[in-house]
């Protein structure tokens, strides 16, 4: 089995866990199916935004009715409700084991990195990284009251290495490198020794390429499908049910850009809703970009070329690479 210098952190399979990745629009939800399908396998979400219930135009869930094969760490809390990377750790594996035990393939399909990493490497957070943190509470508060760049300039008074590492406005970074002190280690240590990573479980990795223009293209177009598909509407129900707070997220792209246009009660052919519409677009690309750099980093990557729609050619590569590898 392919790995690290031959060595698995965590528990051993006769099959590999299958992991398709790659940037938003690339097509992977369609060809994780595809290959659950013919692998006899389930599917196990890596996306930070499919876990919240009630955001599925804007997250691009493959609806309940159209779902081929059964899908895990989709629908688990509530959009506002507490929720981490660590715990989806814990979710994803505990998924992983239950679909290896029913003697199916597991197939972690997603864009955030970090969830990837967090399923399928020895990836290990701080003890306080749960829920009801104090740690975190604190340095956000102290954001809150003193400003970014004051929290990050006090990072660099303990942590210069790591203060370095972070861009001043990034604070979630800034926090979490105070979290990470505060349980014995630091960011910057941790980030020097991320490549060193040993997998937690056997893995083939596969990755969808699309041509920068080809997939600016896509979001535009996927973005005017949601709207055609209802996404204001359910931007406009999660209002409703009290979610504004929980959907003005950094994370929460195709949420937080129609709120004013919502609170400006403008028809839907006025320039505040085509603007926001384009804002989506423009967020979306932007993510599109960071998704790219970050699996680029990964060489574990086996790369398919995905500027067409793919078809039964793109399949057999994938299921030569998983036979190949085991």
């Amino acid at each position: 089995m392919g790995s690290v210098d031959g060595k698995i952190a965590g528990p051993l399979h006769a099959r590999p866990v299958v992991a398709v990745v790659g940037a938003t629009a690339t097509g992977k939800s369609s060809f994780a199916e595809d290959l659950a399908v013919r692998l006899d396998g389930e599917i196990v979400s890596a996306d930070s935004m499919q876990v919240y219930r009630g955001m599925d135009i804007g997250t691009a869930k493959v609806p309940v009715h159209e779902r081929r094969v059964p899908y895990h760490c989709i629908d688990v809390v509530d959009p506002g409700q507490p929720f981490s990377a660590a715990l989806y750790q814990r979710l994803a594996r505990e998924s992983i084991e239950t679909v290896y035990a029913r003697g199916k393939v597991p197939i972690v399909c997603g864009g955030t990195g970090l969830y990837v990493k967090a399923a399928l490497d020895n990836l290990i957070f701080p003890a306080g990284e749960q829920v009801g943190n104090e740690v975190r509470d604190r340095y956000l508060r102290l954001a809150g009251e003193h400003g970014a760049d004051w929290l990050h300039s006090q990072l660099e008074q303990v942590d210069k290495a790591s203060a370095d590492l972070i861009a001043p406005n990034n604070v979630r970074r800034v926090v979490r490198a105070f979290e990470m002190l505060a349980d014995g280690t630091s960011y910057a240590e941790q980030r020097s020794h991320a490549s060193e990573l040993l997998p937690y479980y056997d893995t083939v990795y596969l990755g969808l390429s699309v041509t920068t223009g080809i997939l600016y293209e896509r979001i535009d177009s996927r973005v005017d499908e949601m709207l055609a598909d209802g996404l204001l509407e359910e931007v406009r129900h999660l209002v409703d049910a009290g979610f504004a707070e929980a959907i003005t997220s950094s994370q929460a792209i195709g949420y937080k850009e129609f709120l004013p246009f919502l609170d400006s009660q403008e028809p839907l052919d006025s320039e505040a809703f085509l603007e926001a519409a384009e804002c989506v677009k423009r967020s979306t690309r932007r993510y599109a970009k960071r998704q790219r750099t970050w699996f680029k980093r990964d060489a574990r990557i086996n790369w398919i070329a995905a500027d067409e729609p793919l078809g039964q050619a793109a399949l057999q590569q994938a299921l030569e690479l998983i036979r190949l590898h085991g």
